[in-house]
Protein backbone atom coordinates (compact mmCIF):
# COMPACT_ATOMS: atom_id res chain seq x y z
CA UNK A 1 0.00 0.00 0.00
CA UNK A 2 2.82 2.39 0.79
CA UNK A 3 4.20 2.15 -2.74
CA UNK A 4 0.78 3.00 -4.24
CA UNK A 5 0.21 6.01 -1.97
CA UNK A 6 1.21 8.58 -4.60
CA UNK A 7 -1.67 9.67 -6.91
CA UNK A 8 0.42 9.10 -10.04
CA UNK A 9 1.31 5.57 -8.97
CA UNK A 10 -2.37 4.86 -8.33
CA UNK A 11 -3.14 6.14 -11.82
CA UNK A 12 -0.43 3.90 -13.30
CA UNK A 13 -1.77 0.80 -11.54
CA UNK A 14 -5.33 1.70 -12.52
CA UNK A 15 -4.26 2.10 -16.14
CA UNK A 16 -2.51 -1.28 -16.05
CA UNK A 17 -5.74 -2.80 -14.75
CA UNK A 18 -6.72 -3.23 -18.42
CA UNK A 19 -3.60 -5.26 -19.20
CA UNK A 20 0.07 -5.06 -20.10
CA UNK A 21 1.29 -1.79 -21.62
CA UNK A 22 4.60 -0.39 -22.85
CA UNK A 23 6.25 2.56 -21.15
CA UNK A 24 5.47 4.75 -24.18
CA UNK A 25 1.75 3.93 -24.02
CA UNK A 26 1.72 4.58 -20.27
CA UNK A 27 3.31 8.00 -20.83
CA UNK A 28 0.57 8.87 -23.33
CA UNK A 29 -2.28 7.57 -21.18
CA UNK A 30 -1.11 8.87 -17.80
CA UNK A 31 0.00 12.22 -19.15
CA UNK A 32 3.43 12.92 -17.68
CA UNK A 33 7.04 12.72 -18.81
CA UNK A 34 8.81 9.45 -19.53
CA UNK A 35 11.43 10.13 -16.86
CA UNK A 36 8.71 10.73 -14.26
CA UNK A 37 6.82 7.57 -15.26
CA UNK A 38 10.05 5.55 -15.23
CA UNK A 39 10.83 6.61 -11.66
CA UNK A 40 7.39 5.56 -10.46
CA UNK A 41 7.46 2.32 -12.45
CA UNK A 42 10.81 1.41 -10.88
CA UNK A 43 9.43 1.93 -7.38
CA UNK A 44 6.30 -0.10 -8.13
CA UNK A 45 8.40 -2.84 -9.74
CA UNK A 46 10.88 -2.96 -6.85
CA UNK A 47 8.04 -3.25 -4.33
CA UNK A 48 6.52 -6.17 -6.26
CA UNK A 49 3.36 -4.39 -7.38
CA UNK A 50 4.35 -4.58 -11.06
CA UNK A 51 6.12 -7.12 -13.27
CA UNK A 52 7.94 -6.29 -16.47
CA UNK A 53 9.26 -7.89 -19.62
CA UNK A 54 11.52 -6.63 -22.36
CA UNK A 55 10.73 -7.03 -26.05
CA UNK A 56 13.54 -5.53 -28.12
CA UNK A 57 13.98 -1.97 -26.96
CA UNK A 58 10.56 -1.72 -25.30
CA UNK A 59 9.66 -2.60 -21.73
CA UNK A 60 6.14 -3.76 -20.96
CA UNK A 61 4.59 -3.58 -17.49
CA UNK A 62 1.68 -5.43 -15.93
CA UNK A 63 0.22 -5.76 -12.46
CA UNK A 64 2.13 -8.50 -10.67
CA UNK A 65 -0.69 -9.95 -8.59
CA UNK A 66 -4.44 -9.89 -9.17
CA UNK A 67 -4.93 -9.32 -5.44
CA UNK A 68 -3.46 -5.85 -5.95
CA UNK A 69 -6.27 -5.08 -8.39
CA UNK A 70 -8.85 -6.45 -5.96
CA UNK A 71 -7.55 -4.12 -3.23
CA UNK A 72 -7.61 -1.19 -5.65
CA UNK A 73 -11.22 -1.98 -6.64
CA UNK A 74 -12.25 -2.15 -2.97
CA UNK A 75 -10.55 1.19 -2.25
CA UNK A 76 -12.35 2.80 -5.19
CA UNK A 77 -15.65 1.34 -4.06
CA UNK A 78 -15.22 2.60 -0.51
CA UNK A 79 -13.65 6.01 -1.11
CA UNK A 80 -15.05 7.04 -4.50
CA UNK A 81 -18.74 6.43 -3.92
CA UNK A 82 -19.43 9.84 -2.40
Amino acid sequence: MKSMYHPLRLKIVSTLNRGELSVQVLVAQVGTSQSNISQHLALLHDSGVLRSRRDGNQIFYRVGDQKTLEVLRMMQEIFCRF
